[in-house]
């Protein structure tokens, strides 16, 4: 399917050129949000109205050069960082007038994260490294085991359960993270650079791997890649620059 490219002009309609077009309910809102860093001289400012939607069940990339806010407009929708002014809503409820501890408990029961450097536990095995989002939750280690065990199938590595980090390939690690995301079924799966540290047949691996539990189990990624193959492995991808949405390019239809 070919995609559709979208152009426009920022300094005439920066609200419109933000807003993304989606035929589903949203599950992720944004409106004029706005993100400062104080630097070691002038303030840097990584966001700069930035308004955008996600749709429930939509697989979504966000791509620009470096530095241009996409880790940091992730890291804002997500709830790990504050903003000063603009408002996010996650499902409905706005994710930062929300106390920090309700904050945190929301991400852990209904978010997921996947990073380009995995994250793992050296010491843990496979499984130990799945299930510890659940232990830490409160999750009892019966149930939790099971379903850590579930998750590494659900991504082809039950057999390695019982290897530790330094005993699995790039790729396998990767896997390892992507379950941990899942484990506890989330509505949405938030990705910095999930494939960065991957060599190309890794990285196709991996996408296959989230596009098939995208459309699977209809979850919700949010993905930052400076890949143009991965990104146009999405429904849609938002360009960013400056700290500003300059326009997006479907690349194929949420299916409904």
């Amino acid at each position: 399917m070919s995609s559709r490219s979208i152009s426009i002009d920022i300094e005439a309609a920066p609200q419109k050129a933000s807003l993304a077009q989606t035929d589903g309910e949203a599950i992720i809102a944004a409106a004029d949000v706005h993100k400062t860093y104080a630097g070691a001289g002038e303030p840097v400012h990584a966001l700069r109205g930035v308004t955008l939607s996600v749709a429930r069940g939509e697989m979504v990339t966000i791509m620009g050069p470096s530095g241009c806010g996409k880790t940091t407009l992730l890291n804002c929708l997500s709830g790990l960082e504050t903003i000063e002014r603009g408002e996010i809503f996650v499902e409905g409820r706005s994710i930062h007038d929300m106390p920090d501890t309700e904050r945190t408990d929301h991400r852990a029961r209904r978010m997921g994260f996947v990073f380009q450097f995995y994250n793992l536990l050296p010491v843990l095995s496979s499984v130990e490294n799945v299930e510890l989002p659940l232990l830490l939750a409160g999750v009892g280690q019966r149930e939790s085991r099971d379903r850590a065990m579930q998750a590494l199938e659900n991504v082809g590595l039950k057999d390695w359960a019982g290897h530790r980090p330094a005993q699995l390939s790039g790729g396998q690690r990767q896997r390892v993270t992507i379950a941990r995301a899942l484990v506890n079924d989330p509505a949405i799966v938030w990705g910095d650079e999930p494939t960065g540290d991957l060599d190309s047949t890794n990285a196709n691996q991996i996408m296959d791997l989230l596009e098939d539990l995208n459309q699977r189990n209809q979850q919700t990624f949010v993905i930052v890649t400076h890949d143009e193959n991965i990104g146009r492995r999405a429904n849609r991808t938002i360009h960013m620059r400056d700290g500003l949405i300059e326009g997006e390019t479907i690349h194929r239809e949420l299916r409904s």
